[in-house]
This record gives C-alpha cells, structure tokens and sequence, in this order.
C-alpha cells in the first residue's frame, strides 16, 4: 500500500509540473483582457515558467542529492503551490509573471526529486519498468491535457482557476509526500557547488531564452544570436569549472563514462523535437489549417494521449524482456511512417487521427525506454543530478526543437513533421552506441 501510494504521488506531482507548461495556453486572452498585458506581455506568463523550470533543473537534482529527496520533494511542492496561489490572485501583470518564475523555480525542484524517488524505491526491474510507464504516462498525459482542461476551466470558472486548482493538490500531495516518503539520514556532506551551480543555471538560462526569441526574430539577429552565443560561453564554462576547479561538481562528469547515461542524454535531446512536432504542431494544424478551436484541437489529440498511456504501460513491461534497442527501434519506425503520413495531411478522420495514433504510440514506446535507459545502475547517491540531467535534455530538446521547427514551418506543416520524420532514426542510430546488456 505504502508503494502504491509513492508511486501515486510521484506521478500526480509528474502530472502537475507537465500541465502547467501548457494549461495557461488558452487562458491567456483572458488574462490579457482581466490584466491589462501589452505587447508581448502575456507571452512570459509562459514563458517565465518554462525558463526557470529547464534552467535550474540541474540545480534542483543536486539538491535532491545533498538535501534529501524528500525534503526536495516537499520544498517543490510547496514552493510550486504557494506560487500558485499567488498567480491564482495576481491584481497586476508584474505579480503574475513573477509567480509563474517562481513556480518554474518550485517546478525544477520537484521533477528530478520525483524521478530520484521512484529510481530509488523500485528497484526490481519488472517493478521498476511498471513504475517507468505510470510516470511517464503520467507526464504525458499532463502535456497533453493542458489545452482541453485550460479551455474548459477558463469557460467554467476563470482564468485564475487554471492557477487556485493546484493549490488543493498541492496540500494533498505535500502530506502525502510527509506519510509515504521514509526520512533518510544523509550520510553525505558535500556543500553545494556554488559556482558550478550559478554557471549551470545562468547558462542554461540564457541559452534558453535566446531559442524563445526565435520565434519572432532571426537567428541572426541581437536578441537570439546574443544571449544564445552567451549561454553556451557559460556553459562551456561550466564545462571547465566541473573538470578542474570544483571540489565538489554539481554534476560530476565521471557520470558520463556511463554510455547509458551519455548517450540516453544524447537520444533525450532528440525526443524533445519528435515530442514538440506531435503536440504543438499537430494541434496548430488543426487550428490553422482545419479551423478547429483550442479546446475542439485539444479533444481531437485526446485519442492520441489514450493511446500514448496504454503504449507507455505496455512498453514498460516488455521493456526487462525485449530490451532498449528493439523499443527504441519499434518507436523509430512508427515515427517514421507517422510523420511520413502526417505530411500529407488532410482531413481530420483519414489524414490525422490514424497518423497520429502512429505517432502516439512511437512516443509511448520511446519515453519511458529512455528515462530508464538514463537513470538504470545510477549509484543512489546521484539518482538526483541524474534525474536532473534527464529532465534538463528533455526540456532543452523541446525548446530547441520548437525554435527550429517553427523556422522550418514557415514553409509549410509538411515540412516540419518530414524533419520530426527523420528523428526516429536518428535516436535509433544513436542507441547503437549504448552497450551491448539492456
């Protein structure tokens, strides 16, 4: 009972964090008209989350590490739901795009502390894959969710719901997390890389905000080529302070002389892209192209998040007997025929849903492949700054993915999704890197 009730709280807390990079979507006209936003204002209220949430990612592994992974755990929850409640009750815009900063912030302390967990207390490998499939389901399901429960709660209640709603939750998972999590007596006492966390954290930052501002402007231009070009300076910096000048590193890099871990880093990367391509870019098709509503587009995906869910289940109890390779494989080959057939698009019934549901699948039998690809045979000690690391991959993919594949989409949806295409393979010819035993 003790476990189901872990691993109920670690994917509940999985959901959360997921639904709130993409339930404010809808509700922003409102907030924009209720606020008095201007320009590109109502833009941060996302985008403040999604920035804080992939820059300190690292950090809050770390944390998770040095601290506890239930204190973290709990500091998340708190911190994530107090913010909350203030976007909930923002008067002004100021106050709401400084409480979706800080609930990015409690966000990036929650999400490697709940894959700490759950790589630290299913440990028996059939146990562990379950567990695997029901987390990502969960993230899943949360990314996919945004859109219909943001319209649906906008027109039922108000905008500020879409915010107040975590705050009940976020109680009930905090005791929850207080019943079900066992104090552990840290016998570590490294003190926290400061320097390698600053660099980490600012870099990450920087580079971050720069493929945000891809959106509307050049690659080439200040406000993107700037603060890109700065960021990866800092983070190579990082690099360096890491290797030969902390005595503690925030992240070790001895780390990546596991090839799980540096080359699951590596195919995460990849996924973020094929991920963006099937949410984003199939929802704005059937906004902008079928003339489909936020909430109708969000109803037409949902036959894909079901399918999503029961892959993911399935693809983690096969994953101890069949291996990474023949998962990573399977979903490279429903991406391939998925994308290829999402291309040439037409109507929603015969051009969309049967390539979606291909997609959808891919991504079910891929995700939970390989965030347990990254974080198996992780010494517990590290099951934080590893869970971090995931995370981080995941959400720089994504963004990454989002600023090239909207460039490559101003020619057109069915170049983006013949680009996501060609990714399947990609992560399929990278697996082969990964050592021989799954």
């Amino acid at each position: 009972m003790a476990r189901r009730l872990v691993l109920a709280l670690i994917c509940v807390s999985q959901f959360m964090v997921i639904l709130d990079a993409s339930i404010v979507n809808v509700a922003l006209p409102s907030i924009r008209r209720d606020l008095g936003f201007t320009g590109t204002g109502p833009a941060w209220v996302v985008n403040g989350y999604l920035l804080t949430f992939a820059g300190f990612l690292l950090l809050g592994g770390r944390a998770a590490d040095l601290l506890g992974r239930r204190p973290m755990l709990v500091a998340g929850l708190v911190l994530f739901s107090a913010a909350s409640l203030a976007a909930g009750l923002a008067g002004t815009p100021t106050v709401l795009v400084t409480a979706r900063i800080v609930q990015g912030v409690g966000a990036s302390l929650l999400a490697p502390a709940t894959l700490a967990v759950l790589n630290t207390t299913f440990t028996e490998p059939h146990e562990r894959a379950r567990a695997f499939g029901a987390w990502s389901a969960a993230g899943g399901v949360g990314g996919m969710a945004g859109a219909l429960a943001g319209g649906a709660i906008t027109t039922g209640l108000s905008w500020r719901w879409v915010f107040l709603i975590n705050v009940p939750i976020g109680l009930a998972l905090i005791t929850a997390a207080l019943v079900s999590l066992p104090v552990v007596r840290l016998v570590r006492r490294e003190s926290l890389d400061l320097a390698g966390a600053l660099a980490a954290t600012g870099g990450l930052a920087a580079a971050i905000y720069g493929v945000m501002q891809s959106g509307g402007h050049a690659w080439t231009s200040a406000r993107v080529a700037l603060p890109v070009t700065a960021g990866v300076v800092v983070l190579v910096l990082f690099v360096v302070v890491e290797a030969r000048v902390a005595v503690q590193p925030m992240l070790p890099l001895r780390l990546f002389r596991s090839r799980r871990v540096a080359v699951g880093t590596a195919m995460l990367l990849l996924f973020g892209g094929i991920a963006i391509a099937m949410w984003y870019f199939t929802s704005l098709y059937l906004q902008n192209v079928l003339g489909y509503s936020a909430l109708r587009a969000g109803l037409g995906q949902t036959p894909a998040a079901v399918a999503f869910v029961l892959v993911a289940r399935v693809a983690s109890a096969l994953l101890p007997r069949v291996g990474v390779r023949a998962l990573i494989g399977g979903g490279a080959v429903l991406f391939l025929a998925g994308f290829g057939w999402l291309s040439q698009a037409g109507g929603y019934l015969g051009g969309v849903l049967p390539p979606m549901l291909l997609v959808a699948a891919g991504i079910g039998l891929m995700f939970p492949t390989l965030m347990a690809t990254v974080t198996t045979g992780v010494d517990p000690a590290d099951a934080g700054i590893v869970g971090g690391l995931a995370n981080t991959a995941s959400q720089v993919g994504s963004s990454v993915g989002l600023a090239v594949l909207t460039t490559v989409g101003a020619g057109g949806y069915d170049r983006v999704f013949l680009v996501a295409a060609a990714l399947g393979p990609g992560i399929a010819l990278v697996s082969a890197l990964l050592p021989r035993r799954d």
